[in-house]
């Protein structure tokens, strides 16, 4: 079984390769989504439903 190591030269050309696909416009809108999916999901793990979520947002 072979773990997976990221270096820092596969990083880099992974970036590039997201930056040339979605260009430097959409980036902040893929970002702001993965942003609000991983919070979704921390919220599920919680046991927390979306009226208490939107109770702690009013106060």
């Amino acid at each position: 079984m072979t773990v997976l190591f990221i270096g820092t030269q596969e990083l880099l050309i992974i970036a590039l390769v997201v930056l040339l696909l979605f260009g430097g416009t959409q980036i902040p809108k893929l970002m702001r989504g993965l942003g609000k999916g991983v919070k979704s999901f921390k919220d599920g793990l919680d046991g927390k439903d979306e009226e208490e979520i939107k109770e702690e947002k009013k106060e």
